[in-house]
């Protein structure tokens, strides 16, 4: 059977590009460069936003810290990038960021046409609407006709009009680039209603000038299951992302805080603590990491437990008894073992 050389040549040069992407290596890139790229919203209190100091602090911004501090023994050597729902998968994809960790969304459409992977949910949340107080509105069903502000390239588009077509009423959308511009059209009288995840709204509502005239509607409308997100084609990397969230979760479960952790190291009550403080077994090695890749990730940002005490909580959003509790404690927070 005879292949012409052109056919040869084609084949060697996508086999040579397959072998590229197969070879490179995030890990690497971070290592060398020393400091991990990570994109956030920075614009969202409780998930990330500047402090007082102009550190970017929250739940998704202390993903990146853990990482940071798993990959490369410190948890301040982030650059955080600010991007827009419409950017954020070009970023990621273009390797502008290493990491995203921006409350987005897990679907299918996502992860089977963007060339992306999830990791895990750092918080599990659903859209919902927020009315100012003297509109008298109590339910979601009696916006039929609204003026809706909302953040444009979401799924909080998809999930709105979904809710308003099976519910038989109809709505006017006002679309705005970022969540601070749609607080911003809401207060502002540009709409009479705002949607977004939960969390986001608790967290718009504080930067509000009055956040006593706004208040949540009790309908939950869709299910937003939001975590980090990578490129596809680095499995090492997606483990090592998804495995220090793990070890976050599983830190708190076993009792491994901030403040105990040196104790737990030195002395480890149990063959679970000494694994995934590194004391026993390997798997720092298996991900390409120090053997004190999780103990630097529980030291320096905490355990999950403590990070949501310090960035969703303040915002007015509690745990208990919600589905981000551990699935000890009746939530559904759970991750699989470091062994």
């Amino acid at each position: 059977m005879k292949c012409s050389f052109k056919i040869i040549t084609g084949l060697v040069a996508v086999a040579f590009g397959a072998a590229q992407v197969a070879s490179a290596s995030t890990l690497d890139d971070v290592k060398a460069r020393g400091a991990l790229k990570c994109g956030i919203s920075g614009g969202v209190p409780g998930f990330s936003s500047p402090n007082d100091a102009g550190r970017m602090v929250g739940i998704d911004a202390a993903v990146c810290d853990a990482v940071a501090a798993a990959v490369l023994g410190d948890a301040s050597k982030v650059t955080f990038i600010p991007l827009t729902a419409k950017e954020r998968f070009t970023a990621l994809s273009s390797g502008e960021v290493d990491v995203l960790s921006r409350n987005t969304t897990h679907t299918l459409t996502r992860e089977a046409s963007l060339g992306l992977n999830f990791t895990y949910y750092n918080y599990i949340d659903g859209q919902g609407f927020m009315v100012k107080k003297d509109s008298g509105i109590k339910s979601a069903l009696e916006l039929d006709g609204a003026s809706i502000c909302v953040q444009a390239g979401t799924t909080t588009e998809l999930n709105m009009a979904d809710y308003f077509r099976n519910n038989k009423m109809d709505f006017k959308p006002v679309g705005y680039e970022t969540s601070t511009q749609t607080r911003e059209g809401f207060e502002g009288g540009a709409c009479d209603v705002l949607t977004s995840d939960k969390s986001q709204l608790a967290a718009l509502r504080t930067e509000m000038k009055n956040p006593n005239n706004a208040t949540l509607l009790p309908e939950t409308i869709s299910k937003e299951p939001l975590g980090p997100v990578v490129r596809q084609g680095d499995d090492q990397w997606m483990d090592i992302v998804a495995f220090t969230l793990y070890a976050l979760i599983n830190a708190e479960e076993l009792g491994i805080t901030s403040k105990n952790v040196d104790e737990m190291k030195s002395n480890p009550p149990s063959p679970s603590v000494a694994r995934i403080l590194g004391t026993e077994g390997n798997t720092g090695e298996l991900l390409g990491l120090g053997a004190d890749w999780a103990y630097n990730a529980i030291k320096q940002v905490g355990n999950y437990g403590e990070i949501y005490a310090n960035t969703v909580e303040p915002i007015g959003i509690p745990r208990a008894g919600s589905v981000n509790d551990l699935w000890t404690r009746g939530g559904i927070l759970y991750a699989p073992p470091v062994r």
